[in-house]
């Protein structure tokens, strides 16, 4: 009896626990940060997009390069043809249209996120942080009820129906996208709290000098005591970052924080239109009534009247369920380089999709050396032959790249005539202006080893 009790009384206690957490996730609130989002989101990625396209990155990226590297897992997406991708990527602007103006909303988000994510899975070259958070964030856009004011949908609707007032939105929708946040600039903080980051003042001791012919600043950047100030306040601030603009009395200064971070780092640094989505992505922030009197300004439309969409409890609990996956999922994956031994920095095994944010300068040379065992002859291969600049520098320091592109040649140089090629490399790597060093072993036939997610036994230590 008493067992009886006792197994009641932990299930009541577990339902009341999740419908409490239920309760608070479900909480209406008004759509204004998710409308403001949408509209500036949609605008930068379409602007982005355009830029791509007239810049004739679709060309160099894409369709000139004989070999393109991977994601792992995901070497089965083709590359499709010139004309194929250029109409990818207008399909990208239009998608990207359609969800800052919330036309035709579900499709628009859907197609963006797919022509996005395709574009980037094609070729791990190009792989940079913000893309993969612009990746995130165009999937969570499919699910986030964005278009319910102030979009083509919702004005469309409003006239079909004779609709009145604006459907409030679970607390939720708004909060997934500045947990988001809080991950990018909370694990991009934590990740500068290195010994070379914040003692060595490296990598910022190599590249703040370049910008000495800025005007009136320049020589600033040649001071030694500049990098090391760089690193630390680069470090509190993406730590801090967070924590203001969550807190109501410091967002104003935390916002402007963000403009002047984003700024300056737009002039010191050449990282494309990143600054400005972090500008606009962080205005998510900001209370409810904010956004509202900023859409005010651009709409003469009356403060709408609020109504609530009911949602089934199962439907309730699924959207609870999945919410929970996608935060921890944020979480735990970036703390997966510590399952891998060795520096990361060198290692490279867990770097990606850790919110590591140009924390390294690293270079390399690589010559490969392909051997026909029946002649012993080996040959030197001319790496442009098959690379672009920018790969060969990408795949000059990173293993499975290596790796990747040994796999290739020895399949080029099969259908050569050579029947069983073995491929080795040489590659010396400096890492954050250390002294060039062997990256991978000399000596192993890379074409017999295969990637994966166990670590690289044929990586060579740093020390």
């Amino acid at each position: 009896m008493e067992l009886l009790e006792d197994r009641t009384n932990q299930i009541t206690l577990r339902k009341t626990w999740i419908g409490a957490l239920t309760e608070a996730c479900f909480k209406p609130v008004s759509p204004a940060p998710l409308i403001t989002f949408r509209i500036v989101f949609g605008a930068l990625l379409a602007f982005s997009t355009i830029r791509f396209i007239w810049m004739g990155w679709i060309d160099t990226h894409y369709s000139q390069p004989v070999f393109h590297f991977t994601y792992y897992g995901f070497g089965w997406i083709p590359v499709f043809s010139a004309s194929v991708l250029y109409v990818v990527h207008v399909l990208m602007v239009i998608s990207a249209i359609g969800v800052m103006l919330g036309f035709c909303y579900r499709l628009s988000a859907v197609m963006l996120f797919l022509t996005f994510v395709y574009t980037e899975l094609i070729d791990l070259t190009y792989y940079l942080n913000h893309y993969y958070f612009v990746s995130l964030v165009c999937f969570l856009l499919i699910w986030l009820p964005v278009n319910h004011y102030f979009s083509l949908d919702h004005w469309l609707s409003k006239r079909k129906a004779k609709l009145s007032g604006m459907p409030l939105v679970p607390v939720w929708t708004v909060g997934i996208l500045r947990f988001q946040l809080v991950i990018v600039y909370l694990y991009a903080g934590l990740a500068k709290i290195n010994y070379d980051w914040l003692i060595d003042a490296m990598p910022l001791k190599l590249w703040l000098p370049v910008n000495d012919t800025l005007p009136l600043i320049g020589p600033v950047f040649t001071w030694k005591i500049t990098a090391y100030a760089f690193s630390w306040i680069g470090m509190l601030y993406d730590c801090a970052i967070p924590f203001l603009l969550l807190n109501k009395r410091t967002r104003v200064v935390g916002y402007g924080l963000v403009i002047v971070f984003h700024i300056f780092t737009r002039i010191l640094f050449p990282i494309g239109v990143f600054p400005w989505v972090m500008i606009g992505a962080t205005l998510i922030f900001f209370s409810a009534n904010w956004h509202q009197k900023f859409l005010s300004i651009a709409s003469t439309v009356t403060p709408p009247t609020y109504t609530l969409k009911s949602v089934t409890d199962r439907k309730r609990y699924v959207t609870l369920v999945s919410v929970v996956l996608f935060c921890l999922f944020q979480i735990v994956f970036p703390w997966r380089y510590l399952l891998y031994p060795g520096n990361l920095f060198w290692t490279e095994e867990g770097f990606r999709f850790s919110w590591r944010v140009m924390l390294m300068e690293k270079s390399g040379v690589a010559t490969f050396y392909v051997k026909d065992i029946q002649t012993g002859r080996e040959i030197e291969v001319q790496n442009r032959n098959y690379l672009n600049e920018f790969q060969e520098r990408q795949m000059s320091t990173q293993p499975d790249f290596i790796l990747q592109f040994a796999h290739f040649l020895a399949k080029q140089y099969k259908k050569k005539g050579i029947i069983q090629p073995q491929v080795r490399a040489e590659v010396y790597v400096t890492l954050n202006g250390k002294p060039s060093r062997l990256l991978i072993d000399p000596h192993t036939d890379l074409t017999k080893i295969q990637d994966g997610w166990e670590a690289k036994s044929w990586i060579l230590p740093d020390q």
